[in-house]
C-alpha cells in the first residue's frame, strides 16, 4: 500500500498528460506544415516534375548540312550506313558490366574483343585512343560499317544483345571529287562533350548529346548552320514504362548547305602540282648540306585577287577526314598525332610560318618610298654589304652597279634593301633613338602582317613582325635562358645567345639589315602572302580572306550570300603601286622567274611574280613563290625545297597553264581551262531545293582525262 497522497499522484498524471497532447500537437503541426510546404507552397514544382517522371524523350538526329565546291560538287556531305552503336548505361547494369554482350557482338561484326571494348570506353586524360569523348548516356557507336546480314542478327536476337541497337544513319562522308582530298579546309566532327553541351545550353544552338561537333576547318566554322535541329518525340508512360500517349513531337530540321568558293577541280589541280614539285624537290642536290631537298611540307593558296575569295587551298602532308567518322581507330590517331607524323592535321596555309624572304621585298620597297626615297633612284647593287666585319651577301643575285627600285625587284636584289634599310635605321637614332619613325616595321603593319588575316577558318596564326615592342617583350621571356646558354667564344648559337643577353631588346644593326629582306625573325603565313600580292593585283584594296560563299537552307528558299570584305588599303599610292606592278610583271619577263615562264602571252594574260628563299638555321632554305594576274594571285611555299623559282616555280606556272588552258608555248584553248575567270555565280538550285551538282573528273595533267585511280592516288601521297 502507499503512502503517497492521491492528489500527488494525480497531478503527475496530469503533467504526462499535458507533456503527451503537446508532443502530439507539435508533430501535427509540423507535419502539416510539410504538408502546405509540399503541396501549396512548392507544388506545382513537384507536380512539373512527377509529370517528367512519365514522360520519355527519343532523339532524331538532324541531317548534317553538306559542304559544296562553287559550282555545287559536294565536298563534305551524308551517306546512310547501318550503325551498330552500345549503350554504357544499359550494359553497365548487367552483372559483369556487359562484357558478355559486347564478346558476343564482337563475333558478330567480325571484330575483336579488345577493339570493341575499347570502342565504348570513356576517353579521360590517360586512356588513349579509340575511346568515347562524347557524353556517356547516349549510344556510343561501334561500328558505321556493319552489313545487313551482321545488323539482321542482332536485331533478330534481341534477347543476346541487350543495350545494343543496329539502325540505318545518315553518316558524314567525304568524297573528295576529283581526288581533291581539301582535308585541312574541311576539317572533321566528334562527339559534343558534357562541358560543351553545358555551355551551350543558354544559347539559341543548344547542343543534344547525340550531336556531332566540328573540329576544325569549315565544319567547325559553320557548325551552327550546318547541324540542323534534330527532332525530339516526348512520349507519356506509365509506371511500368507502357506508351500511353504521345506529349510532343518536335521535328527534325535538315543543316544548311554551306556554298563554298573553292573549286574541286582546281583543289585538285593544286593538290597534284604542290605534291609533284614537293617530289622533284627531293631529287635535287643541296649543294650547302651535301643532300637532297627534304621537300618535307609545304602549301599553295590560289586566291581570286579581286575578291579575296579562296579557290583553292592545299597542304601537304594531308590526311583522310574519313579517318575520324564514326571514331578513329589507334592507329590513324597514332599516325595523324605522333612524333614521325610531320603534323598533316596543320593547315600549313593559315598555320604554317615561316621566314618569307625575298617574297617581303614588297614590303621594303612601300616602305622604302613612305620613307622618302625615291622609286626611281639609284641604289647600289653590289654582291655584298658589310657592317662592322660582318658580311651581308646577295643571295639571289650579282652586281648590277646602281639601279632603281624596280630593277632590286626584278633581280631580287638584296643588297639595295639592306643598304636602305640601314640608313633608315641609322636616321632613326641607330641603337639609342629618341622617335624613331620605324617605317619598315610601320608598313610591315599596314600591309597586315604580324596579325591574323581574318579568313573564316579557324587557329589561324598571326605571325611575326619583329619590331622594337617585341623585342622587348621576347626579351623580358627569354633573358634568362639566353644568359645561361650564351658564351662569348662558344658555337654560333651560343654566340647568338650571349649577343641577346646583353642586348637582345635592342634594335640592332644587323637585325634591321637582315629584316628588309624577309629574314632574321620575321614570320608570315602563305594565306598573308596572298592577301597582300592580291592587293597589288587589284589596286590597292586588302581583302578579309574567305573559304564559304553562301549559306542556303534545307529547302532552297533562303540565300545568304557571304560577300567579300574590304578591310583596308596598301600604304602605297597608285603611281607607287603601278610601277611595283611593272616590276613584278618584269620578274616573270627578265627577272628571277623569267625562266620559269618562257612563252607566256603576255600580252594577252599579264603574269606578275616574285621569287624568294628564305635561309632557316639548322635546316634547308624554304622556296617560295608569289604570283598574280588579273583574275588570280597564287602563292606556293615548300618547307626545305630549294629555291623560290627552282622549287615552287613549275608547279606554279602548271596551275596557271590549267587555269587558263595554256600549253607551255602559250597557246589558250578555253575549252581546255579549268577557270578562265573567277566564278561569280552560285550553284543552280532546283525546284525541290536540291543543288545541282556536274559532274568532275579527276586531274590529269597531261590530257586532263581520266587516269588510272592507283596512279592518281600515288601521286597525290594517299596513304591506306
Amino acid at each position: 500500500m502507499s503512502n503517497i497522497p492521491e492528489t500527488g499522484r494525480t497531478q503527475r498524471v496530469q503533467i504526462r498528460l499535458i507533456i503527451i497532447q503537446v508532443l502530439v500537437f507539435s508533430l501535427l503541426l509540423t507535419l502539416g506544415g510539410r504538408l502546405w510546404y509540399l503541396q501549396i507552397r512548392n507544388g506545382q514544382e513537384y507536380t512539373d516534375e512527377a509529370r517528367n517522371n512519365h514522360v520519355q524523350q527519343v532523339v532524331q538526329p538532324a541531317v548534317r548540312g553538306s559542304i559544296l565546291d562553287a559550282r555545287g560538287v559536294p565536298l563534305a556531305d551524308n551517306e546512310t550506313r547501318l550503325v551498330v552503336s552500345a549503350s554504357r548505361t544499359d550494359l553497365l547494369k548487367m552483372d559483369d558490366d556487359g562484357k558478355g554482350v559486347l564478346t558476343r557482338l564482337a563475333d558478330v561484326l567480325d571484330m575483336k574483343p579488345k577493339d570493341v571494348f575499347d570502342k565504348v570506353r570513356l576517353c579521360d586524360a590517360k586512356t588513349p585512343q579509340p575511346c568515347w569523348n562524347g557524353s556517356p548516356y547516349q549510344p556510343i557507336p561501334v561500328t558505321d560499317e556493319a552489313t545487313t546480314q551482321q545488323a539482321l542478327q542482332i536485331r533478330e536476337r534481341a534477347e543476346d544483345f541487350p543495350g545494343i541497337t543496329a539502325e540505318p544513319t545518315a553518316v558524314r562522308r567525304y568524297p573528295a571529287p576529283g581526288r581533291s582530298n581539301t582535308a585541312q579546309v574541311l576539317g572533321y566532327l566528334s562527339p559534343v562533350t558534357d562541358e560543351e553541351i553545358t555551355k551551350a545550353q543558354d544559347t539559341d544552338s543548344p547542343y543534344l548529346r547525340s550531336d556531332q561537333v566540328g573540329r576544325s576547318g569549315l565544319e567547325r566554322t559553320y557548325d551552327k548552320e550546318l547541324r540542323g535541329k534534330a527532332g525530339v518525340t516526348r512520349y507519356e508512360v506509365d509506371n511500368l514504362g507502357r506508351v500511353i500517349g504521345q506529349a510532343k513531337n518536335d521535328q527534325a530540321e535538315p543543316g544548311s548547305t554551306v556554298v563554298t568558293s573553292i573549286d574541286a577541280r582546281v583543289q585538285a589541280l593544286a593538290e597534284y602540282e604542290l605534291n609533284d614539285a614537293m617530289k622533284v624537290a627531293r631529287t635535287q642536290f643541296d649543294k650547302n648540306t651535301n643532300e637532297n631537298y627534304k621537300a618535307d611540307s609545304g602549301a599553295v593558296v590560289v586566291m581570286e585577287a579581286k575578291t579575296g575569295r579562296v579557290v583553292a587551298m592545299a597542304s601537304l602532308p594531308n590526311y583522310d577526314p574519313n579517318a575520324w567518322v564514326g571514331g578513329i581507330s589507334a592507329k590513324d590517331y597514332a599516325r595523324l598525332t605522333g612524333k614521325k607524323s610531320n603534323f598533316p592535321l596543320l593547315n600549313r596555309a593559315i598555320q604554317g610560318l615561316s621566314a618569307p624572304g625575298s617574297t617581303f621585298k614588297v614590303v621594303s620597297t612601300a616602305a622604302a618610298v613612305q620613307a622618302g626615297y625615291d622609286f626611281d633612284g639609284h641604289y647600289p647593287c653590289t654582291s655584298s654589304y658589310s657592317v662592322g666585319g660582318q658580311v651581308f651577301k646577295n643571295f639571289e643575285s650579282e652586281n648590277f652597279g646602281p639601279i632603281s627600285l624596280g630593277r632590286a625587284l626584278e633581280v631580287s636584289c638584296d643588297t639595295v634593301f639592306y643598304g636602305l634599310a640601314d640608313a633608315q635605321w641609322k636616321k632613326d637614332g641607330g641603337i639609342h633613338p629618341k622617335k624613331p619613325k620605324d617605317w619598315f616595321y610601320r608598313t610591315a603593319h599596314q600591309f597586315g602582317l604580324g596579325k591574323e588575316t581574318g579568313i573564316d577558318l579557324p587557329n589561324e596564326v598571326s605571325g611575326r613582325i619583329p619590331d622594337r615592342q617585341w623585342k622587348k617583350d621576347y626579351y623580358k621571356v627569354n633573358k634568362d635562358a639566353w644568359c645561361k646558354q650564351g658564351k662569348k667564344d662558344g658555337t654560333y648559337v651560343e654566340k647568338i645567345a650571349y649577343e641577346n643577353c646583353l642586348e637582345g631588346n635592342i634594335m640592332r644593326e644587323g637585325d634591321s639589315i637582315n629584316y628588309s629582306i624577309g629574314q632574321g625573325d620575321t614570320l608570315v603565313t602563305p594565306i598573308q602572302m596572298a592577301a597582300i600580292y592580291s592587293a597589288v593585283s587589284n589596286g590597292g584594296t586588302l581583302y578579309t580572306p574567305t573559304v564559304g560563299k553562301a549559306i542556303i537552307s534545307p529547302d532552297g528558299k533562303h540565300v545568304q550570300e557571304i560577300k567579300p570584305k574590304a578591310h583596308g588599303k596598301l600604304p602605297i599610292s597608285r603611281k607607287t603601286r603601278d610601277k611595283m606592278d611593272e616590276a613584278f610583271a618584269g620578274v616573270a619577263t627578265r627577272g628571277t622567274a623569267a625562266w620559269r615562264f618562257g612563252g607566256w602571252p603576255q600580252d594577252k594574260i599579264p603574269m606578275h611574280a616574285k621569287t624568294g628563299t628564305a635561309e632557316v638555321y639548322g635546316k634547308q632554305t624554304t622556296s617560295w613563290f608569289t604570283t598574280y594576274t588579273k583574275d588570280y594571285a597564287i602563292v606556293m611555299t615548300i618547307s626545305q625545297g630549294g629555291t623560290g623559282s627552282g622549287a615552287s616555280g613549275p608547279a606554279v606556272r602548271k596551275i596557271y597553264n590549267a587555269l587558263y588552258g595554256l600549253d607551255d608555248s602559250g597557246k589558250q584553248d578555253l575549252k581546255k581551262a579549268l577557270l578562265p575567270a573567277p566564278q561569280k555565280s552560285l550553284p543552280k538550285i532546283q525546284h525541290d531545293g536540291s543543288i545541282y551538282a556536274p559532274e568532275i573528273r579527276p586531274y590529269d595533267p597531261e590530257s586532263q582525262k581520266t587516269p588510272e585511280a592507283q596512279t592518281l592516288a600515288a601521286v597525290l601521297g594517299r596513304r591506306d
